[in-house]
């Protein structure tokens, strides 16, 4: 995979998207799989949707998003809405406990 400034043509940026978007989609299914293992070790529902522990998470990711030159609100916005998603999951889990 070539560095963004070394591309030549769209080919060389659409590989490394897809490369890219690959990784990613990998690590949110492993993701997935932590917060699913979770489930097992809260005792309520409030333990489950952990608001608290929400708010700190999104704010760390807005902060790395700030580090790294990507849009903090785009990060927070991805966040939130895979968080939400995977408390979902997590909450079918811990109920089948």
């Amino acid at each position: 995979m070539k560095e963004p400034d070394k591309c030549e043509n769209m080919n060389d940026i659409r590989f490394a998207i897809d490369l890219i978007d690959k990784e990613i989609v990998s690590k949110i299914a492993l993701r997935a799989k932590y917060v699913k293992a979770a489930a097992k070790f809260k005792n309520s529902e409030t333990e489950v949707r952990d608001e608290q522990r929400v708010r700190k998470v999104i704010e760390s990711k807005k902060l790395l998003a700030k580090e790294f030159g990507v849009s903090p609100e785009l990060i927070s916005n991805i966040y939130e809405m895979m968080i939400n998603f995977f408390i979902n999951e997590e909450m079918t889990e811990w109920k089948k406990a």
